[in-house]
């Protein structure tokens, strides 16, 4: 970030500490704010972004901002940029909750100021909470996924076919998932099967089975360190599934019980 003038903010100013979040949250996404996920061909087009330009912000002593990038960098600073990237990921404008303070976004003013310059001031804020967000990881299992491709005439048909293979022979194995999903890649993998049925078929799709198991190891086929061995029982799987390049199809090293 660059400033024009020095910037001091007192940790017990509410309000410098809530233009401070502004200023943090529009520059923490970098390419966002100059065009890159904002782009939409035909909707919201940007130029030159395989020369995509980082955000600068020349921030002044009241905590007033100019976001602008260098002139020969891709991308483009709008009004419309900055709002975008403001409103990401914001639960409540009012509450943003922060280590330091509450930011208050809601009174924000954002003014384009000149070509690739954009004035944004009027950030808030009000006492922090008495609580932390704190991010913690833990082991939740083991995930296998296997993916394989349709195209042409009735290619959806057949993903969907071969997906209820899979689902019965998971079944037939005994498998031991706590979570299994049987999505189509370009028809119903984001968004479900409501809106995919108002547009029209796809020429090609991928079927993608993902499932999430507590351990390798599965008693009735013994130690989890034999699981190469099932490798063997999803060579049926893949030979059943409609089309040509079936057998590509790849499990992760689940272990059952079917014979080998």
């Amino acid at each position: 970030m660059l400033t024009s003038a020095p910037v001091r903010l007192s940790r017990r100013s509410r309000p410098a500490l809530g233009q401070a979040t502004v200023i943090g949250h529009l520059l923490e996404c970098a390419g966002q704010i100059t065009g890159g996920y904002f782009a939409d061909p035909g909707f919201k087009d940007v130029s030159s972004l395989a020369r995509l330009g980082f955000p600068i912000a020349e921030a002044g002593p009241d905590g007033a901002v100019v976001i602008t990038k260098l002139a020969k960098a891709g991308g483009r600073v709008t009004e419309a940029t900055c709002k975008e990237q403001l409103l990401y990921e914001i639960h409540d404008p009012r509450r943003y909750l922060q280590p330091d303070v509450v930011a208050d976004f809601s009174q924000v003013r954002i003014e384009q100021e000149g070509a690739d310059r954009v004035r944004v001031s009027g950030g808030n804020g009000t006492p922090r909470t008495g609580t932390l967000k704190v991010s913690v990881a833990y082991f939740d299992g083991y995930i296998g996924e296997g993916q394989i491709s349709y195209a042409g005439p009735g290619a959806v048909a057949r993903a969907r076919l071969a997906l209820g293979i899979v689902r019965e022979r998971l079944a037939l194995t005994g498998v031991k998932t706590h979570e299994l999903r049987f999505d189509l890649i370009g028809v119903n993998a984001l968004h479900g099967e409501t809106l995919a049925a108002e547009f029209a078929e796809p020429y090609e799709v991928r079927a993608r089975v993902t499932g999430r198991t507590a351990s390798l190891e599965h008693k009735p086929c013994g130690s989890a360190m034999k699981w190469r061995r099932c490798i063997r029982t999803v060579r049926p799987v893949a030979a059943a599934l409609p089309g040509r390049r079936a057998k590509s199809l790849l499990f992760s090293p689940y272990c059952c019980r079917a014979s080998t």
